[in-house]
């Protein structure tokens, strides 16, 4: 089991992230952080946008290519979240409302075209205590070709949780993600967890984060949003 604040700590630029698990008093635990490199990257925020939530430009002045870094991060339909890194999340609930599957969605996907980097789509569904997580990746490097890899968790132990990132480290191209979700625990309540990921982020490459506890039982759920720019 990987220490997630040692894990962050130790890695400069593992750019988009999702941790989805059950804390030590069984609700649902999701988290998504974004970063950036670019100034582009770094003038945006979260914002809450129904029961999900939504990227956006904190400086719209500054604002240059908007196509792969504003789009809904969190979306909530039929009592199942749906959190990833791209428009993607339109994808997986547009699928979901026509009666079809997480995995049906995003076979139609592929990583992000932004060579050389070929950035992976990484995405998550929750639909009670079960998750999915799913990462679409390039053939190492080769813009060509698609790999597209899915794993579900039934059933899941209390205080345990994954955690799945785009990039394995910073670098030029930057290298995608390896191998499979890294298995977490999730400990503290929804404050201490947040506080947690976002003092273990790097200072220079961190711009938002969200996390979210849900109570499964009454579908009530708590949301923190921290943003660099304010």
């Amino acid at each position: 089991m990987v220490d997630i604040k040692k894990e962050l700590c130790e890695n400069s630029y593992p750019g988009r992230g999702i941790i989805i698990g059950k804390s030590c008093d069984e609700k649902v635990v999701i988290a998504y952080f974004i970063m950036g490199r670019s100034e582009n990257s770094r003038n945006r925020i979260f914002e809450v946008d129904g029961e999900g939530i939504k990227t956006k430009a904190f400086d719209e002045s500054k604002m240059v290519d908007p196509s792969l870094i504003i789009y809904a991060p969190v979306r909530v339909i039929d009592g199942k979240t749906i959190v990833t890194n791209g428009d993607q999340t339109d994808t997986v609930y547009d699928y979901i409302k026509e009666g079809k599957t997480f995995a049906d969605a995003l076979r139609t996907r592929e990583f992000e075209p932004d060579a050389p980097n070929y950035t992976p789509r990484i995405s998550g569904i929750v639909d009670g205590f079960d998750y999915k997580l799913s990462i679409l990746k390039s053939a190492e490097g080769d813009g060509a070709a698609c790999r597209r890899y899915f794993y579900e968790y039934t059933n899941p132990k209390a205080g345990e949780g994954h955690f799945i990132h785009t990039y394995k480290c910073d670098g030029n191209p930057i290298p995608s993600f390896e191998g499979e979700p890294k298995k977490i625990a999730l400990e503290g309540n929804i404050d201490e967890f947040t506080n947690s990921l976002w003092t273990s982020l790097n200072e220079d490459n961190k711009v938002s984060l969200f996390v979210r506890y849900i109570d499964v039982k009454s579908g009530k759920y708590e949301t923190r949003i921290i943003n660099k720019n304010n």
